[in-house]
């Protein structure tokens, strides 16, 4: 198990947003978590990467409790996000939008920074950064800006900017938001292929096709709480989440 989390609650004033969630993550799996829109979902993502503070309960990583940890400092420890909105630097190069997410694992101190030789650290990450974006399929835009980039390849340059802080687990919200269906196949394939190097990934979608295809288990949240978990042909035959989420013509995706 890589992610636990127990009885999570988070609560706005009156509104209970997340109420007990229990959700266990095993390291290599791709792990969905769907529901309807305001179910909590991307809340749920806040607490756990430490931009919310849960009101109770606990988020625990590889063991260790980092409910009190702050955002960057659980993205060092291998837990890293995307996010639901693209936030791209859009006057940066591919190159240079990848480089901003190894920072964090950076040797440097600021005096070497500002140098105007490389330094062999600086060397190393922009060869890692050219190694990302072949792996996720964007070798040929390396020097593009990302405000020239279609749709479909800046939600690509998101992914791989998020895997050059070197993650253990990658939480997606929303990956395929947008796209269409030749580009969320691509995304798909990608999604398989980081598992097959070990990486477990979390996502968000409302995409049901896409979930069920990539993965391997799901959990359901509905208004702040979990109301199953299963595999996908467990969850497309849940007659509750047919209910609330579904409906009958997804019944078989």
């Amino acid at each position: 198990m890589i992610l636990e989390t127990n009885n999570l609650t988070m609560k706005f004033g009156g509104l209970t947003a997340l109420s007990n969630v229990s959700l266990k993550i095993n390291k290599g799996e791709i792990r969905g978590l769907i529901g309807p829109n305001g179910s909590g979902k991307t809340t749920f993502l806040n607490v756990v990467t430490g931009f919310y503070k849960a009101t109770s309960g606990s988020v625990n990583f590889n063991g260790a409790d980092i409910s009190k940890e702050l955002p960057h400092t659980i993205a060092n420890k291998g837990l890293v996000r995307t996010f639901q909105n693209i936030n791209l630097f859009p006057h940066m190069t591919a190159l240079e939008n990848v480089l901003t997410g190894s920072f964090c694992r950076s040797k440097d101190n600021f005096l070497l920074s500002i140098l105007p030789r490389k330094t062999q650290e600086e060397k190393r990450m922009t060869a890692e950064a050219e190694n990302i974006l072949l792996f996720v399929g964007l070798e040929k835009e390396i020097h593009s800006k990302a405000c020239n980039l279609p749709y479909g390849k800046q939600r690509l340059l998101e992914i791989a900017r998020a895997l050059a802080s070197n993650p253990e687990i990658l939480l997606l919200d929303e990956p395929v938001a947008g796209m269409n269906e030749q580009e969320s196949l691509s995304v798909a394939e990608l999604l398989q292929k980081l598992q097959k190097t070990g990486l477990t990934i979390l996502l968000i979608e409302h995409h049901m096709r896409f979930v069920m295809s990539v993965c391997d288990g799901l959990t359901v949240l509905n208004s702040g709480a979990v109301i199953a978990k299963g595999t996908p042909e467990e969850i497309q035959n849940n007659d509750e989440v047919i209910a609330v989420y579904l409906g009958k013509r997804h019944k078989k995706c």
